[in-house]
């Protein structure tokens, strides 16, 4: 048995181990006044600091760290890609081994980026803007925003684009959810700092900022970048966000083109794709008639390409083998459609009617070649050829317009094909491309009709003349110097008349695909020519208005094939959808509690139902709605109290109402029954509401969730 110790020697004790303590502590950490005064002038600088609020710095974080792994991830793929090519060009002439190193290289890298991503997390496949569009009306998807899904989302899209144009992907969407992952870290680094609860609304304003950086370092486009995330991702804009999109974007496009300037791949800070276009004559006004076709053609070929693709990816999900490899082995399958895809473009078959040889970038590039390649084509006949991109688009066995026709038929299945791929990819960048060489072919074929122009007397005037002479080189860090880019020193051929077209048919089909006028002044921004900016607005919008009218965005595609909780948006305009009322299409039965209400009450509410809140009504007799009880507190309330029927040993409280023994919410916006439904819609989406009661002179009569408006919109106001 231990003695007890007297109340004097256990003071006694303490106050040794006391002084124990602080010796230690002061061997340990010596200086204790200096120390003091580190740590209050470190508060007095932080307190400095953030006067001027704390979302400076962050923002500014977030620029320049996104631009930084934006311009890190391009010269990776740029040496990658490098290192196929002088494989491709060193393993001779024999021909098994020119098809092996062309399809097992993007074979490889695909299977690695989908392998990879998915062991990590399932949610780094495709570009990730459907989950923000989601996410940022509302509904919580914590796993899409997670760290873990960064680094599996990097890895995956460097090499998903080391591809190249084999496969055929881009790099925008998939940057833009990964800007929204550091937004959100940094958000909780910024709780941390300041020492301040998660706020919600912050958390969504740097979000919004995160959409606009995304754009913003892939393109070095911050007035675009801003757009972007205003019409594509957010449905209802606040004004108070416009300075951080602005000031994160900026910052993120402007280290992204001085990390080029410091890796001597530019002089100065100028556009991503550079253009020396003679303005002295920009277009002429009957060309605005050409700009409508172009639009036109834009439009129609953007409803059937959405329609396409959204048959595509449900297919694909129906089919058994389909379904099977992609629930199981998604690298099979990815290796099984990259395969088929890269024999495609093996340049001694197909490929060499489809400029395969051409990265996505020098893609870009060549369509924008300052010189109309038909003319060239006729100039160059049996005599040695200039230099430039332009040549893989001119085969001896076919025209300019045959390879031009031929792409776009191919790339149209094939594009298709692609995002079904499981792994990290992006969209725009090939809808880009696409629509680059739309406008290419009509331009060379207005080009073919008018070769003096539209004028027949005075001057000629070339048809279009806002073509892009990017001189055929590879800067900007996105693909590897072929040195097929440069003209040779002795060219000697005519100056033919500026590029036709392909200007304002690639923002236009870009625009019509995502249902966005931001492609319009993102194309001026890239290329820093802005003399063509109404006529490309013009053919945005005819196109914008083609697409909208027919078939959802790209994006708005993807939620409804993925199933997610996204409220579609009200095409219809007619008089009738204002008719519509939340009366029509509420949830009547409704589990509620009245304040009166014991155990066996709300064990039967909890039983039958699992709603995250339950509407307390006065009494079972006056259904008046008094507020909301979360089912949390239900649970604690079970746990606190005694079943009528349990046996008597239990020491729990044996009586207690709902009203007495829980919290109740008050109800901040209820619902008429003759709310319309367009007035419901808004609601939902300006202050992210996931239900709402409906009351009728204050007695509950119903409820409306995102189910029920979803349902309503699909089946009322978008009517079949």
């Amino acid at each position: 048995m231990e003695r007890p110790v007297p109340r004097g020697l256990r003071g006694e004790k303490e106050e040794e181990e006391v002084e124990r303590v602080l010796v230690s502590e002061h061997v340990w950490r010596p200086c204790p006044t200096a120390r003091r005064r580190v740590r209050g002038c470190l508060e007095w600088v932080k307190r400095q600091l953030f006067r001027v609020g704390e979302d400076w710095y962050f923002l500014f974080i977030l620029g320049v760290l996104m631009a930084t792994i934006s311009f890190a991830m391009d010269i990776i793929i740029a040496r990658l890609h490098a290192a196929h090519t002088w494989l491709y060009r060193e393993i001779g002439d024999i021909g098994v081994l020119k098809y092996l190193s062309w399809t097992l290289f993007p074979t490889a890298m695909a299977a690695f980026s989908s392998g990879f991503s998915q062991s990590i997390t399932p949610h780094s496949g495709g570009s990730g803007i459907p989950e923000l569009k989601t996410i940022l009306m509302g509904v919580v998807l914590e796993d899409y925003l997670a760290i873990q899904n960064f680094g599996a989302k990097v890895v995956g899209l460097t090499c998903t684009l080391t591809c190249g144009s084999t496969v055929f992907l881009g790099k925008v969407g998939p940057y833009v959810h990964l800007s929204a992952m550091a937004a959100a870290y940094l958000g909780k680094m910024r709780t941390t700092v300041t020492r301040e609860y998660e706020n919600k609304f912050k958390q969504h304003e740097m979000l919004v900022a995160a959409q606009a950086v995304g754009v913003a370092t892939v393109f070095g486009a911050p007035i675009s970048g801003v757009l972007f995330s205003i019409e594509v991702m957010s449905p209802h804009f606040a004004v108070r966000d416009y300075w951080r999109g602005f000031f994160a974007a900026t910052c993120g496009a402007f280290m992204f083109r001085l990390l080029a300037v410091f890796n001597s791949e530019q002089e100065t800070i100028a556009a991503v794709f550079k253009s020396d276009l003679k303005l002295d004559f920009p277009f002429d006004l009957l060309e605005t008639f050409f700009f409508l076709i172009l639009g036109t053609i834009c439009g129609i070929v953007a409803c059937a390409y959405l329609f396409c693709q959204r048959w595509m990816m449900v297919a694909v999900k129906r089919n058994r083998l389909t379904a099977k490899l992609l629930a199981t082995d998604k690298p099979v399958y990815t290796v099984l459609a990259v395969l088929l895809l890269a024999s495609i473009t093996f340049p001694p078959g197909l490929g060499q009617f489809m400029a395969s040889r051409l990265t996505m970038k020098e893609h870009l590039i060549s369509l924008f070649d300052n010189r109309t390649w038909g003319v060239l084509a006729a100039n160059t006949s049996g005599v040695a050829k200039p230099g430039g991109l332009w040549q893989e688009w001119d085969h001896p066995s076919a025209t300019i317009y045959g390879t031009l026709t031929f792409f776009l038929l191919m790339k149209f299945w094939m594009l298709i094909l692609a995002t079904t791929l499981p792994l990290p990819a992006g969209y725009f960048m090939p809808i880009f491309i696409y629509g680059a060489a739309i406008g290419r072919l009509t331009g060379e074929v207005v080009a073919l009709l008018f070769p003096r122009g539209l004028h027949s007397e005075g001057p000629p005037r070339p048809i279009i003349p806002a073509g892009y002479a990017l001189a055929g080189e590879s800067g900007g860090g996105g693909d590897a110097p072929t040195g097929r880019g440069h003209p040779q020193v002795g060219d000697t051929h005519p100056t033919p008349p500026p590029d036709p077209a392909p200007r304002q048919a690639r923002p236009a089909f870009a625009g019509s695909v995502t249902h966005a006028v931001s492609t319009a002044l993102l194309v001026c921004e890239a290329t820093g020519h802005l003399s063509h900016l109404l006529p490309t607005v013009l053919a945005v919008l005819v196109a914008n208005a083609i697409s909208q009218k027919n078939q959802p965005s790209f994006y708005d595609a993807g939620i409804i094939v993925k199933k997610l909780p996204y409220l579609p948006p009200i095409r219809s305009r007619h008089i009738a959808s204002y008719r519509v009322v939340v009366e029509e299409f509420m949830e009547r039965r409704v589990v509620a509690l009245a304040k009166g209400d014991g155990f066996q009450e709300v064990l039967v509410a909890l039983d039958a139902s699992a709603d995250t809140e339950y509407p307390v009504v006065e009494s079972t007799g006056s259904p008046t709605l008094v507020g909301t009880v979360s089912r949390s507190q239900l649970v604690t309330f079970l746990q606190s109290h005694k079943h009528p029927q349990a046996p008597q040993g239990e020491k729990l409280a044996t009586v207690g109402t709902l009203g007495d023994d829980c919290t109740i919410e008050p109800i901040m916006l209820q619902f008429s029954p003759w709310t319309s439904l367009h007035q419901a819609y808004h609601l939902f989406q300006l202050l992210k509401l996931q239900r709402v009661f409906v009351t009728r002179s204050g007695e509950l009569v119903g409820a409306v969730s995102r189910t029920e408006l979803r349902r309503a919109i699909e089946d009322l106001a978008n009517p079949k």
